[in-house]
């Protein structure tokens, strides 16, 4: 729920508890460290679940918190991906999907992770999150994919974007470091990008949500880290691993996604083994900021059909 700031006119879009709830942790894996926050249940039930959030391209945890919000019934875990928001890249290896995967496994162990975590991921945290289930069937149960990467970038209408998209990561990787730095952090970009993505026509909401990518989209390691994770956001996709997924699947998707479009969605839906597609009018690719209600109320009725 959005309510009014107190003596303010300027809605809040968070709630008191999600404080409440917060702790802040690090640990180190390999030689690195990884900057990580768990939300704790207001009420813990036999309902309550552990659910791992594994963040988009270029976000942290930040992205996430509206959802999160949204449970405060479950236990949530959010790590800024190594190379994004507080946590270092990795010392040594690409920031491939398989290396994310290799993360999620000893983020995993070193947190006493079992396997009847939940494992979510947004957007590139889709497509980590599917390969790391297909690589380690087991791992973990269910799985609950939003905004997900249904099909290959380079494929159909959003390809041509997604080229010109690869250019400007290379160029910046490429130019001297103050020019290539300036030239992915710069705010017209961030504005415009953030422009295309947000749906919603509450300008209060656009203002919050603006503000959010120019406050985290830029929280990255390096050019070279963030070249890598980008490649590796558009040369793999969830449905190249869709008849691997043998545990029960969720899939949120927003009726005007242009980066994972619904047609898309649909097809994915059809190759899963045990999949089920919810779809949410009026929004695209920023659920987590926009439409937090719905999903979550999504993810509680499937986790419900879905016990530990």
């Amino acid at each position: 729920m959005t309510t009014a700031q107190p003596g303010s006119a300027a809605p809040a879009y968070f709630s008191a508890d999600l404080a409440a709830r917060t702790s802040a942790s690090t640990l180190e894996l390999d030689g690195g460290k990884v900057a990580y926050w768990t939300y704790e249940p207001l009420v813990a039930s036999p309902e309550t679940r552990t659910i791992l959030v594994i963040h988009g391209f270029r976000g942290d945890h930040h992205g996430l918190l509206r959802v999160a919000d949204q449970l405060p019934e479950m236990r949530i875990i959010m790590p800024d991906l190594p190379a994004f928001g507080e946590s270092a890249a990795f010392r040594s290896g690409e920031h491939s999907v398989e290396r994310y995967g290799l993360f999620i496994t000893q983020f995993m162990a070193a947190l006493g992770l079992g396997p009847d975590t939940v494992l979510l991921g947004h957007s590139f945290g889709s497509i980590i999150a599917a390969h790391f289930v297909a690589d380690r069937p087991g791992t973990v149960d269910p799985l609950i994919l939003i905004n997900p990467i249904a099909a290959p970038a380079l494929e159909g209408p959003k390809g041509v974007m997604t080229r010109l998209a690869i250019l400007y990561y290379r160029l910046s990787a490429r130019l001297p470091r103050t020019v290539g730095l300036a030239l992915l952090r710069n705010p017209l970009i961030v504005r415009v990008m953030s422009e295309t993505m947000a749906k919603t026509g509450d300008k209060d909401l656009r203002r919050f949500i603006h503000g959010q990518h120019h406050a985290y989209f830029s929280a990255f390691a390096s050019r070279e880290s963030l070249l890598e994770s980008f490649t590796a956001s558009v040369s793999s996709h969830v449905a190249e691993v869709a008849g691997q997924l043998t545990l029960p699947v969720l899939l949120i998707a927003g009726e005007k996604d242009e980066i994972a479009v619904l047609a898309d969605q649909h097809r994915l839906a059809a190759l899963l083994p045990d999949g089920e597609l919810q779809v949410i009018p009026g929004v695209g690719h920023l659920i987590h900021y926009e439409t937090p209600e719905p999903a979550a109320t999504f993810i509680r009725s499937f986790l419900k059909d879905h016990p530990a």
